[in-house]
């Protein structure tokens, strides 16, 4: 039998001798996360008619979000209720995509009496900690969902003068539970003074109330960055100016932006509002500490405080006292509490009359008896006088 020939065989890759190769971790790292992609939720809250919807397209520079037809006629009223709308998309730019949520809340402040129009909003966020922290508890916990909220921008209408108080009970309950991020919405409506004093206003508020907002890292090894940091962070509350369409400025640039008589309002001028320092915020410098803080603080805060109340498994606690109910409740109590109070004083009424007929009774019963005790004793007394009286002879 012959012998068999040896198979040639590429040689090898040269395997470098320098160092241990720790330093390829961070390079091993990048191809996880660059295959896996990344996932980011962010939430829009405010009153309708604020430029949300327009916002967000603009923001990630696609339609992401269809535009409302304010024209179109409306068959049917809608519930008077908050309601959550989600819109998923998958962004890719350079090879690497992202996952992104949208979420919107159409209905909130849009009725007379919004007194309670956070509960749903505040429920939301907190169903998405609960799932999450479920999830976690299987036994196999391949293909996760995860829909933890990781900013809300709270869309503030431009009056120029302050928070009404709907923004800040919203705010207050928001800031414990999710980055928050306010924004004045439509900047282009107010001069650059009243922008300024606006600025001031929603600033002296938030810190009165002790409202939480979101506030990125500002100390970092590189200056330039250190300096990026403040500058974004000293515009809070950031004005924006939303426009998905190109116009042409007098000196000849097409940009994104709004077309008025007196000029044109770019969107990417920082001299016209604050759109690409929030930009920045969110995408391009923090989105990876706005995932993080969601993670590490919001959803730990929430997992801490229900696994302290509550055994292994068991539903979450409901709040004990629902402000909406309790006001019903309240009412309803309230309500109660007078109808008794009338029935009580009509019993009593009844209960005088009926005392005061028992004694106009009594007294014609003792007067009935005192004449028959009258009567009686006449009785008595003619029965005796005939019977002493001389008995008539017969004839």
């Amino acid at each position: 039998m012959a012998a068999a020939s040896p198979v040639e065989t590429a040689p090898a890759a040269p395997i470098s001798s320098i160092g241990t190769g720790i330093a390829n971790l961070p390079n091993q790292r990048h191809k996880i996360v660059a295959k896996n992609g990344a996932n980011f939720t962010l939430m829009v809250c405010g009153e309708s008619g604020l430029g949300k919807t327009t916002f967000v397209n603009t923001l990630f520079t696609t339609g992401i979000k269809d535009q409302k037809n304010l024209n179109k006629r409306k068959v049917k009223q809608p519930a008077k209720t908050v309601q959550i709308q989600i819109t998923k998309a998958e962004l890719e730019e350079k090879m690497f995509k992202v996952k992104l949520t949208v979420i919107d809340t159409p209905g909130f402040g849009d009725y007379v009496n919004n007194r309670h129009a956070w509960i749903p909003i505040v429920d939301f966020i907190d169903d998405q900690h609960e799932k999450y922290m479920r999830q976690e508890q299987q036994p196999s916990r391949k293909g996760i969902v995860d829909m933890r909220v990781h900013a809300c921008l709270y869309f503030i209408k431009p009056t120029g003068h302050s928070l009404n108080p709907l923004d800040v009970e919203v705010m207050k309950r928001l800031g414990s539970r999710v980055n928050l991020i306010p924004v004045i919405a439509k900047a282009d409506t107010l001069t650059p003074s009243d922008l300024a004093k606006f600025k001031q206003s929603i600033r002296d508020v938030i810190s009165a109330q002790n409202i939480r907002v979101y506030s990125c890292p500002i100390e970092s090894d590189d200056e330039s960055s250190t300096k990026r940091n403040h500058n974004i962070m000293n515009a809070l509350p950031f004005s924006v100016i939303g426009s998905t369409q190109d116009v042409t400025t007098p000196d000849g640039r097409t940009v994104k932006g709004r077309e008025y008589s007196w000029g044109v309002a770019e969107v990417e001028n920082e001299e016209h509002c604050d759109f690409k320092k929030l930009r920045s915020l969110l995408i391009r410098t923090h989105m990876l500490d706005l995932i993080s803080t969601s993670e590490d603080v919001h959803y730990e805060n929430y997992r801490q405080s229900q696994m302290e109340t509550r055994k292994f498994g068991d539903p979450r606690s409901q709040p004990s006292e629902n402000p909406k109910f309790k006001e019903e409740e309240e009412l309803l109590r309230k309500k109660f509490t007078e109808q008794v109070k009338a029935e009580e004083q009509r019993f009593r009424m009844w209960e005088q009359q009926l005392l005061a007929e028992r004694d106009r009774l009594h007294k014609e019963l003792e007067s009935q008896n005192d004449k028959i005790k009258e009567l009686q004793s006449e009785l008595d007394a003619y029965y005796y006088s005939q019977r002493d009286s001389p008995k008539t002879i017969r004839k």
